[in-house]
C-alpha cells in the first residue's frame, strides 16, 4: 500500500521547516510523483511577520555527569527541540530542567516526548532544549551537568511541492498537506500519503477538472505561496481541502469552510455518506487549526478532513504502530469519491462584468413576470436578477436552490446565457 509504505520510509525524518532532512522528504516523494518544486527564500524583511527560518540540523546533542552521558538528544527527532539554539556549558539541575520538556501530567504515556514547536515561527528567538521522558527529569539528582547541543545552520528556504493533474478545463480544486512535523507518522505524513496515493490513482482518469495537490510547511509556507501566486492563476482555483491526520484508529471529522456551503464541503459530505464512513462535523476552526485561515485569506476556501484528535497527537506515541491501513484506505475511498461529486457537478462560470440588458436584441434574454403567477417564471427571473451580482463560479445545485426553480428549465435558461457569452457551463 502505496500510503504506508511512505509513512514506514519518513516518519524518523526530523522534518523541521528547513532541515536536510526535509530536503531528503522532497526528493522521496519526487520519485513517486512528478512534482514540482517551488522555492521561496528570504528575501528581505518577513512576510506580514512570517520569517523563514534557517537551514538547521544536529548534529551532537548530549546530557552528561561526570563524563557519563545521560540523554543523547539524536536518539529521535524530538528529543532536540526544534531549532534550538546551539548551547555547550556546565548547568545545575534547576537550570537544566528549565530547558526540558516533558508531555503534561494525565498523558498516557509519560516516557513519551513531546513535540516543541514553536521556535520554528520565531526563529529571532531561540533558545536551547531538550524534550525527555517525565522519568528522566524527575530521577534528576542534584548537582551539575554538562550540556552539548551542536547543530549546523545556514540560510533557510521552504521548498513547496505542487503536481497537478490537468482537467479538461483549467478551473481546479486544491489538497493540501504537511510534510513538516519531525519524527511523527500521523501528523501529517499520514495526510501526505494519502494525497499521494489519492494522486496516483487521478493520473489514470479523464477528469473534468483539474486537480492539484500541494505539500508543505505548516502556515508560513502557504503564506508565500499563495503570496506569490500570480492573480489569474488565484482566480481559478476553485477551493480546496486540507488533508490530516488520516491514519489513526479515530472518526473523521469535516470541520468546514469558512461559508460552511462550498463546492468542496458539499462534496466531501456527499462523499463521507456514500463511503459509510463515522464522522462528525464542526464550522471553521472548531476542530483543528492549521493551513485553512491562510487560504480563506486569499478568498480561497478550505474545510478540512481529519481524524483529530487523537491520543497520541504531538508525542513520540506518534509513530506506525497507531496507523491503521483501513483507515487510509477508507480515507483515500472518501477523497476518490469527493473528486467524482466535484467532477459531476455543474458549474456557472460568469464572462461579463456589469450587468447586461437582458431585453436588448443582441441578448434577448430578459423574462418578463409582469401579471403572471408562473413559478417557473417568477424563478427564472430571480436567477436573471441574481447572475450579474453572483460569484464568479456558482455551482447550478445551489443556484437551484437559491431560486427553487426545476433542474430542466434552469440548465435550459442558462445554456440561452451560454449562447450569449455571457457565461460558460462547466
Amino acid at each position: 500500500m502505496r500510503s504506508l509504505d511512505i509513512i514506514d520510509d519518513l516518519y524518523r525524518t526530523n522534518r523541521v521547516f528547513c532541515s536536510p532532512d526535509y530536503d531528503r522528504c522532497v526528493e522521496h516523494l519526487r520519485e513517486i510523483l512528478p512534482f514540482e518544486t517551488r522555492r521561496f527564500e528570504q528575501d528581505g524583511a518577513p512576510l506580514n511577520g512570517w520569517a523563514i527560518p534557517p537551514r538547521w540540523s544536529v548534529e551532537e546533542a548530549t546530557i552528561a555527569r561526570d563524563g557519563e552521558v545521560l540523554y543523547d538528544g539524536t536518539r529521535h527527532p524530538l528529543a532536540v527541540i526544534a531549532l534550538s539554539a546551539p548551547f555547550e556549558g556546565t548547568v545545575s539541575r534547576d537550570t537544566l530542567r528549565e530547558h526540558l520538556y516533558t508531555v503534561d501530567d494525565d498523558h498516557d504515556n509519560p516516557e513519551a516526548l513531546p513535540f516543541h514547536f514553536r521556535q520554528q515561527y520565531r526563529s529571532w528567538d531561540r533558545d536551547w532544549g531538550f524534550c525527555v521522558p517525565r522519568s528522566f527529569y524527575d530521577d534528576l539528582e542534584p548537582g551539575e551537568y554538562e550540556v552539548v547541543i551542536r547543530t549546523q545552520e545556514s540560510d533557510g528556504y521552504l521548498d513547496v511541492l505542487e503536481y497537478t493533474h490537468e482537467g479538461r478545463v483549467d478551473e481546479t480544486f486544491v489538497f493540501v498537506a504537511h510534510l513538516d512535523h519531525p519524527g511523527m507518522a500521523n501528523d501529517d505524513l499520514a495526510g501526505c500519503a494519502v494525497g499521494v496515493e489519492l494522486f496516483e490513482r487521478l493520473r489514470e482518469q479523464d477528469t473534468k477538472f483539474s486537480y492539484r495537490l500541494v505539500l508543505l510547511q505548516e502556515i508560513t509556507a502557504s503564506t508565500y505561496y499563495l503570496h506569490a501566486m500570480a492573480n489569474k492563476e488565484k482566480d481559478q482555483l476553485l477551493g480546496a481541502l486540507f488533508l490530516e491526520m488520516l491514519g489513526s484508529d479515530t472518526p473523521l471529522a469535516l470541520q468546514h469552510s469558512v461559508d460552511a456551503d462550498t463546492m468542496v464541503d458539499r462534496a466531501v459530505e456527499a462523499a463521507l455518506g456514500q463511503e459509510g464512513a463515522e464522522y462528525r462535523t464542526g464550522p471553521f476552526r472548531s476542530i483543528i487549526g492549521n493551513d485553512e485561515i491562510v487560504w480563506e485569506a486569499h478568498d480561497i476556501p478550505m474545510p478540512s478532513l481529519s481524524r483529530f484528535p487523537y491520543p497520541e497527537y504531538h508525542t513520540s506515541d506518534d509513530n506506525p504502530e497507531i496507523i491503521e491501513p483501513d483507515r487510509l484506505q477508507e480515507s483515500i475511498g472518501v477523497l476518490e469519491q469527493t473528486v467524482d461529486h466535484l467532477d459531476d457537478q455543474r458549474v456557472v462560470k460568469r464572462t461579463f462584468d456589469g450587468v447586461p440588458a437582458t431585453s436588448h436584441p443582441r441578448y434577448d434574454l430578459y423574462v418578463d413576470t409582469w401579471g403572471s403567477s408562473d413559478e417557473t417564471a417568477q424563478a427564472l427571473r430571480q436567477v436573471m436578477d441574481y447572475l450579474p451580482i453572483a460569484p464568479k463560479y456558482l455551482p447550478v445545485p445551489a443556484l437551484k436552490e437559491r431560486v427553487g426553480v426545476p433542474r430542466g428549465p434552469l440548465l435550459e435558461y442558462l445554456r440561452q446565457w451560454e449562447e450569449k457569452g455571457l457565461i460558460e457551463l462547466l
